[in-house]
């Protein structure tokens, strides 16, 4: 069985997660505290980041956009006409460059700020940088999200799906980043309604359960976290 280092909120992890359960894959997830810098895991990926996926071979492969490329160059022409990283040369652009969006742009400008402040100073200890979140940066992600969900709005107003008319990793890689905040309350939803009704048709399907089961010892996800009808 292939097994996945992997943080509960962590964004990249829970994007891969979601990669996996569309390809029916279910590896053994191993819970791994990135900032604890284990050698063992460091010598896994020496950049100390999850998710590493190791396949049941061996091969390790290491960060989100790797693994999302090595499973559709090892799986994806199984999916048809359901893959995720489209055949179409174009297409395929469109979902790396969305791709790149949220897995750098949202994750600098949002979701890294708040889970590192909000959750991983809480284990982490003053050596490591632990402690109280920095209010600053708090806010700061609070205010870019509005405009990220702004954006979503704005592509599925276009397209049937962020990247175009199938789902695609733009998607879930776009969930994924918002289910880490949305897990800590910190989605304005009303900020657009059609971002909402497009995160709804994702967060409702069967590979998102496992997320929405998700817990961190010590924190209360928010009250809609887990509801469909939110």
């Amino acid at each position: 069985m292939a097994q996945l280092y992997h943080y509960p909120l962590c964004p990249h992890s829970r994007f891969i997660r979601l990669v996996l359960g569309e390809f029916g894959l279910q590896p053994e997830l191993i819970e791994e505290r990135p900032f604890e810098r284990r050698p063992e895991f460091l010598a896994l990926n020496p950049a100390g980041q999850t998710p590493v996926l190791v396949e049941q071979s061996g091969a390790v492969i290491p960060g989100a956009g790797p693994i999302a490329e090595y499973l559709d160059e090892t799986r994806g022409l199984a999916l048809g006409d359901r893959r995720l990283l489209p055949e179409n040369p174009a297409a395929r652009v469109e979902v790396r460059r969305l791709l790149d969006w949220f897995n750098v742009k949202f994750y600098g400008e949002v979701s890294n700020w708040l889970v590192t402040e909000k959750i991983y100073k809480r284990f982490m200890r003053p050596e490591q940088g632990g402690g109280g979140p920095e209010m600053e940066l708090v806010r700061a992600a609070r205010a870019n999200i509005r405009y990220h969900l702004r954006y979503i709005g704005y592509l599925a107003r276009q397209r049937n799906w962020l990247a175009g008319d199938t789902l695609s990793y733009a998607d879930l890689a776009a969930a994924a980043h918002l289910s880490s905040v949305d897990f800590l309350g910190d989605v304005p939803w009303s900020e657009d309604e059609t971002a909402k009704l497009w995160y709804a048709r994702v967060k409702s399907r069967p590979t998102f359960r496992a997320l929405l089961a998700d817990r961190v010892p010590g924190i209360t996800p928010a009250p809609a976290y887990a509801d469909l009808d939110f």
